[in-house]
């Protein structure tokens, strides 16, 4: 009766969805640009990108400190040691990029050697009141009066500095733009400079490039730069090296020394200060050629006089239009979460970066995409987001996969820098696209895309700690990886036995579906092997934390070859011991503990709910799970173990549990992530959890929980159509989080959990809410689907 309402009820209730999208933009009352704050999470380890960028954008102009400097800039009160446009967002380890940062300075002597060269003589530090971060723009005041601004466009930065406080500061001076020939992880290899300026000349021109170190992957990459620096008479220019500079030598070569030693290198222009405006230097980047960073400058820059403010404007107009298909009707909604809703959304769009036309590495006519830092982050909510938000954009990200495949042999797990990225688990780009598959994602050759997951699935590559999967022998006979595995066809980190068998598992799973749907023989092959996971449980494995039994007993445990049980302990992992990463501790378990990893089985947590002892036991197991110091909400692993009351048919509990991370973990203030945003993966877990639709990505399914707002509408950029989420008995205080009753279309629902379907036909969805927990989405036929249990959604 259901399905016929939905033929009947589309006409009606989509035109009543574009009423309510209308109304609900109208309801922001202010531009919506003000709710978005790039500084979230700039400290504390969110390692955000809180400068300038497009969305998407390849430029990524920002301050560099000397702390927490993973993402370019923190506020964590360290000093600034240059301003450079090449970075990535909320990773972990090694900074990433900050290639050729320049820097402003007010010589106080006319000796060139009275100005300051080094990283640590240089910096400076900034006036915490004086930064502004807004979508398209970055500015800051340095201690020494020196006021910095910049914007972007596509491949090109527009850096502006003005001079005029630290004139007055210092009476007299000469104010010098330098360049360093380094990045963030001071990883140069090699570097080139040479200075195109004539003393006396408004304006000069320095160029160069360096190879680099990925800081988080194999190989190395050149990176070009193009910089034009005007806005006064240029009094000298040259190079430095380590602390002194000359103003004879126009050009500079340097390498990696002896035992390594890194030389401290670059150029400069100096101007006669002092000065009645502002420098402009403009940055054009490449990884191409220099030759190419010039062009990209001189097309998206046009000179000599830089226009500053239509940049800024042309940026807020990008990032409005991206924005443009969500809606909320916010009430009295407190502020502070319309901040946290829309600057996480924001954060979904710094990354992955559109690189095309700017790969060195093959010649292709499909889009190039990079930062996929890590897929194992992103795969889970961040690019689920995109496939409803921006979809088209997703579809271009799907085919950079495939072209990679295409030209490597092999779908990337993690790419940054053009180069190959480290893999943390199994082949996650394959639960990508088969996410946008059972989403019908349009543009994207499937018949490749299932090459290109058979050949994970079926081949080992040589190095398999940078793409496809290690052990497949094992995988494929003993139907586990064993601890210690055998594995003589390929190399790479041979720890991880647990959570390689579960993603595999889940890979495999995605596999299945995709051969299912494009009518392939082998998905039954697949399927049964997404069951390997169960080889790998020991029920009787019990677990102490301070020699305090915790009562709960069936673990995931490593197994040998011979098929003998091997231990580790269940908390081992987790926040109450030490952090387990591939070289950092490895163990059998990657980034999280066997208790969290007891929950990773995405596509048959009904069957992982039997094991446990049933409904009750596991939703004990939960709760002890969120509550003992067990689950690490900072890390990807543990998100959708929110969410998983619903499959024993508590959404209630779900709905109580995401209130109980939001706000006190995921907030808006500097330190207001739980971990490093990983790209945007703690930005989507926010947004998604507000929206009151979480996805389970490689199946058709969001589950469902009250939004934080009254009313949420989102336009489908497919087809147009506008899906709303309305709450009745909304209240800001959020008391009323449990749903009572649900109509879909005007029609009794009662599942806790919808399709995408939702968002490309533009359904309504209207919960009434109330303070307590009610018998809705708790019975069987209306919870999630799972492989074991069958039910719709998984198309078997």
């Amino acid at each position: 009766m259901l399905v016929l309402c939905f033929v009947f009820c589309l006409l009606f209730y989509g035109q009543k969805a574009h009423s309510a999208s209308e109304h609900a933009s109208q309801d922001h009352g202010s531009d919506i640009l003000d709710f978005i704050d790039p500084l979230v999470g700039s400290r504390s380890g969110g390692n955000v990108f809180a400068g300038a960028t497009l969305p998407y954008g390849m430029a990524k102009a920002v301050a560099d400190v000397d702390g927490g400097n993973t993402g370019g800039f923190s506020t964590d009160g360290s000093n600034i040691t240059g301003f450079s446009a090449l970075h990535d967002s909320g990773t972990g380890g090694n900074p990433s990029l900050g290639n050729f940062p320049i820097f402003p300075q007010v010589c106080p002597e006319d000796d060139i050697n009275s100005c300051k060269f080094p990283i640590a003589a240089r910096a400076m530090p900034y006036k915490n009141e004086s930064v502004k971060a807004r979508p398209g723009y970055f500015g800051v005041e340095l201690e020494n009066g020196i006021h910095a601004d910049m914007t972007v466009a596509e491949h090109t930065a527009l850096f502006r500095f003005d001079f005029s406080r630290a004139f007055s500061a210092n009476g007299s001076g000469n104010p010098l733009i330098m360049l360093d020939l380094t990045d963030l992880w001071a990883s140069r290899q090699n570097a080139s400079i040479s200075i195109e300026a004539n003393d006396g000349e408004e304006a000069g021109r320095i160029k160069g490039n360096g190879t680099f170190l990925p800081s988080f992957g194999a190989g190395s990459y050149q990176a070009y730069f193009c910089l034009d620096v005007a806005g006064g008479r240029i009094k000298d220019s040259g190079v430095w090296v380590n602390d002194r500079a000359g103003t004879g030598p126009k050009q500079l070569y340097v390498t990696r020394g002896f035992n390594l030693f890194y030389l401290q290198a670059g150029g400069y222009l100096r101007f006669k200060g002092p000065l009645n405006g502002t420098i402009n230097a403009r940055m054009g980047l490449s990884f191409i050629s220099t030759e190419q960073a010039c062009q990209n400058a001189e097309n998206e820059i046009p000179g000599p006089n830089f226009d500053f403010e239509r940049l800024v404007t042309r940026a807020e107009g990008a990032w409005r239009a991206k924005l443009a298909p969500i809606a909320t009707s916010t009430g009295d909604v407190d502020a502070s979460f319309q901040t946290s809703f829309w600057s996480a959304i924001y954060r979904t769009m710094i990354s992955p970066q559109d690189y095309t036309g700017e790969n060195p590495h093959w010649q292709s006519t499909e889009p190039y995409f990079d930062s996929f830092y890590c897929i194992w982050d992103m795969w889970r909510v961040q690019l689920p987001f995109l496939t409803i938000l921006d979809p088209k954009m997703m579809s271009n990200m799907i085919r950079s996969l495939l072209d990679t495949y295409r030209h490597r042999g092999w779908l990337p797990d993690c790419m940054m820098s053009t180069c190959k990225g480290w893999t943390q688990g199994g082949s996650d780009a394959d639960n990508v696209i088969v996410d946008a598959y059972v989403k019908n994602l349009t543009g994207i050759d499937w018949e490749l895309a299932y090459s290109a997951i058979l050949n994970d699935a079926e081949n080992e590559p040589l190095e398999w700690s940078i793409e496809g999967r290690g052990g497949l022998n094992s995988w494929k006979t003993l139907h586990y990886i064993p601890y210690l595995d055998f594995d003589p066809v390929g190399f790479g980190t041979n720890s991880r036995s647990i959570s390689r068998t579960l993603e595999y598992s889940y890979n495999d799973f995605n596999l299945a579906k995709l051969a299912k749907g494009l009518g392939k023989d082998t998905y039954t092959t697949y399927l049964s092997r997404s069951t390997n996971w169960q080889n790998l449980f020991q029920p009787s494995q019990t677990s102490f934390i301070n020699g305090t039994n915790t009562n709960f007993i069936g673990f995931f445990q490593p197994k040998y070859q011979n098929g003998t049980w091997g231990y580790q302990d269940p908390i081992a992992c987790s926040p109450l011991t030490d952090f387990c990463s591939l070289t950092s501790n490895p163990s059998e378990t990657f980034e999280s503990s066997a208790w969290e990893y007891m929950f990773f089985v995405p596509h048959d947590i009904g069957r992982v709910i039997e094991l446990l002892g049933g409904d009750d036991t596991f939703l004990r197991r939960l709760d002890y799970f969120h509550t003992s110091g067990l689950a690490d909400i900072g890390n990807e692993p543990v998100f959708l173990t929110v969410y998983m009351p619903h499959y024993a048919g508590r959404p209630g509990l779900s709905a109580r549990r995401v209130h109980s991370y939001i706000p006190s973990r995921f907030n808006t203030s500097s330190s207001g992530l739980p971990g490093n945003d990983d790209s945007g993966a703690m930005a989507s877990f926010t947004l998604f959890s507000m929206l009151g639709l979480f996805p389970n990505p490689g199946q058709n399914v969001y589950f469902i929980t009250p939004p934080f707002f009254p009313e949420i509408s989102v336009t489908n950029q497919l087809t147009n159509m506008t899906a709303t989420i309305r709450s009745v008995n909304f209240d800001k205080a959020y008391k009323n989080i449990y749903v009572q009753s649900a109509k879909l279309n005007g029609e009794v629902y009662t599942r806790s959990w919808i399709g995408h379907e939702f968002f490309t036909q533009g359904w309504t969805l209207e919960l009434v809410l109330g303070d307590r927990e009610s018998e809705w989405g708790t019975r069987g036929e209306d919870r999630p689907p799972s492989m074991s249990t069958g039910g719709e959604g998984m198309e078997w």
